[in-house]
């Protein structure tokens, strides 16, 4: 069984910055990518980051892109959020997820980390 366990969200002020970190354990597996997702309260999930690990290719919902930036860790499948200008509509839960192939569907979720940004 592979685990993934996010940590670092909290509550922060409009403006300030926040990094997220996800690390996978449990069964080995080969990670094609790894990304985020947050859902704010009443909303759908929505995707934020992600990252192909062959090549490592960074992709960003067009609401992030310029103020996050999505990393992986040198050691195995470990994944980081750095979120910079932080703004109250960045609020939600963030979940992170990892996929073995390029389908669309992810394999593995974290149980997800609070966001909150007061204005």
């Amino acid at each position: 069984q592979v685990q993934l366990v996010e940590s670092g969200g909290g509550l922060v002020q409009a403006g300030d910055s926040l990094r997220l970190s996800c690390a996978a354990s449990g069964r080995t597996f080969s990670a094609y990518a790894m990304a985020w997702f947050r859902q704010a309260p009443g909303k759908d999930r929505e995707f934020v980051a992600a990252m192909i690990w062959g090549g490592n290719t960074a992709r960003y919902a067009d609401s992030v892109e310029g103020r996050f930036t999505i990393s992986r860790g040198r050691a195995g499948n470990t994944v980081y959020l750095q979120m910079n200008s932080l703004k109250p509509e960045d609020t939600g839960v963030y979940y992170c997820a990892a996929k073995r192939s390029k389908t669309p569907e992810y394999d593995y979720w974290g149980q997800g980390t609070q966001v909150t940004v007061s204005s």
